[in-house]
């Protein structure tokens, strides 16, 4: 073989890293960022940067990159075997949102990966893309979001997410939100300040930083930073954490001194802030209901230096502390969730929820933040959060607990948190990315009056 065939049949790494991410995602239901993980280690950090944004881009833009490419070809796209529509989501995303990537290097290797697992279907692969480069923009162009099935093609959603937040935020909010969800996702670390602070954090990062408002112990890193290959983190000064997540820690407020339950605590985030913040003095109990998360947690804990926290295998909504209730300064129930304010940084979640599941979801958050009520203490708080957007698990799930528990009232977060509050979520907070720029949460907190109304 001549050396320039060779070269021409030649993929780089970081794109078929990609390719295996995309595969195994839509073929297996693996979860995007564990695939990369794992099948970007032997990467070298420019490369793996590479691979994260073409898998990344490629798995939150299906729905257009399909879109585009059942416009360019004249077979049904489920007609095409798995493989060879991964290569043509990829080569597709590169053409279109790339623009630093020469064309001829985005079909040339999307090609070559097709021809790989399927040999006959080269031919196809490389009609459809090199009719992208030329026609794909154009395609593009014709969509608009003036309606939600049109904002859900372009913006690459399920139709009922888009109807889901063009009802309860309206046309203009809903747009904004969409436009965003493609977006990078913010990178923003805190500093454990059980053993560092964050100007100490930023003076060592070795890329530029700039302190998160109202955040004491966050910064919000300006480039590229790899926070799990670093130092910092292997010595348990730092934790890769976004804004809207600290702000859980914050509007729970420990006190040193005080016992906190934190139910559902995995992967550990927020535990680890909330013992930071009661500068170890005081006990956090942190209930996981899944034992391998559960030792990761663990981990995390003693990385993080949190001596004051102890992890108990068990169902959140089950868990009993052994006294008679009611012997917690401060609890917090963040349960799982449809993760609708993520989707920027977890890029398959948008096609995992569904409008079924939020209703499940609801259910279960329900009977979590009950159980979670019953062991706070008189004059006590509780905090539930969900990672996401939706008034389903957020708004109206908080609505449903205070009707049925009396002995709560909730307190308005804009005393405390005074920059992160909007009039329309009441005492509430409910942050979108397109407005607060970090992951989209509602978070709420009440007091359990020392008198029961």
């Amino acid at each position: 073989m001549s050396p320039a065939a060779a070269k021409r049949r030649a993929v780089s790494p970081a794109r078929a890293c990609a390719y295996t991410v995309v595969r195994r995602v839509f073929e297996h239901g693996a979860y995007a960022d564990r695939v990369l993980a794992a099948e970007a280690q032997a990467l070298d950090p420019r490369d793996r940067a590479f691979a994260m944004v073409i898998a990344y881009g490629t798995v939150q833009r299906r729905r257009t990159l399909d879109h585009v490419a059942q416009r360019l070809s004249s077979r049904s796209l489920e007609r095409l075997d798995p493989p060879v529509l991964a290569a043509l989501r990829l080569g597709i995303f590169q053409l279109l949102y790339l623009g630093g990537v020469a064309d001829y290097a985005a079909v040339d290797e999307s090609v070559e990966l097709a021809k790989r697992t399927r040999p006959g279907a080269a031919g196809l692969v490389n009609a459809v893309l090199r009719r992208g480069a030329a026609e794909g923009p154009a395609i593009v162009a014709e969509l608009d979001d003036a309606d939600p099935g049109g904002a859900a093609i372009l913006h690459s959603v399920p139709d009922w997410l888009a109807r889901l937040w063009w009802v309860e935020l309206g046309a203009e909010r809903a747009r904004e939100l969409l436009r965003h969800v493609n977006d990078p996702a913010e990178s923003a670390i805190r500093a454990n300040t059980l053993l560092t602070s964050a100007d100490a954090v930023s003076a060592a990062l070795g890329v530029p930083a700039h302190p998160a408002p109202g955040l004491p112990d966050g910064l919000v890193v300006e480039a590229g930073f790899d926070a799990q290959g670093s130092d910092l983190w292997q010595q348990g000064a730092i934790m890769p954490q976004s804004r809207g997540s600290m702000l859980v820690a914050r509007a729970l407020a420990p006190v040193a001194g005080e016992r906190v339950l934190d139910l559902c605590a995995a992967p550990g985030g927020k535990t680890t802030h909330i013992a930071a913040l009661l500068e170890n003095q005081g006990e956090v109990v942190a209930v996981e209901r899944h034992p391998g998360r559960a030792a990761a947690l663990q981990r995390t804990c003693a990385r993080m230096r949190t001596s004051c926290v102890s992890v108990e295998v068990a169902d959140a909504a089950e868990w009993t502390s052994g006294a008679d209730g009611g012997d917690f300064d401060r609890v917090l129930v963040d349960p799982p969730c449809s993760g609708l304010g993520t989707l920027q940084s977890r890029p398959d979640r948008r096609w995992r929820a569904t409008h079924e599941a939020i209703e499940e979801l609801a259910g279960l958050q329900s009977r979590i933040l009950a159980a979670g009520a019953a062991h706070v203490a008189p004059g006590g708080t509780l905090v539930y959060s969900v990672c996401t957007i939706s008034r389903r698990e957020g708004e109206l799930v908080l609505d449903r607990f205070l009707r049925e528990h009396p002995e709560f009232t909730a307190e308005d977060l804009a005393e405390q948190l005074p920059d992160w509050r909007h009039a329309a979520a009441g005492p509430h907070l409910q942050l979108l990315p397109s407005r607060e720029k970090t992951d989209g949460f509602f978070i709420a907190r009440c007091r359990r009056l020392r008198c029961p109304r």
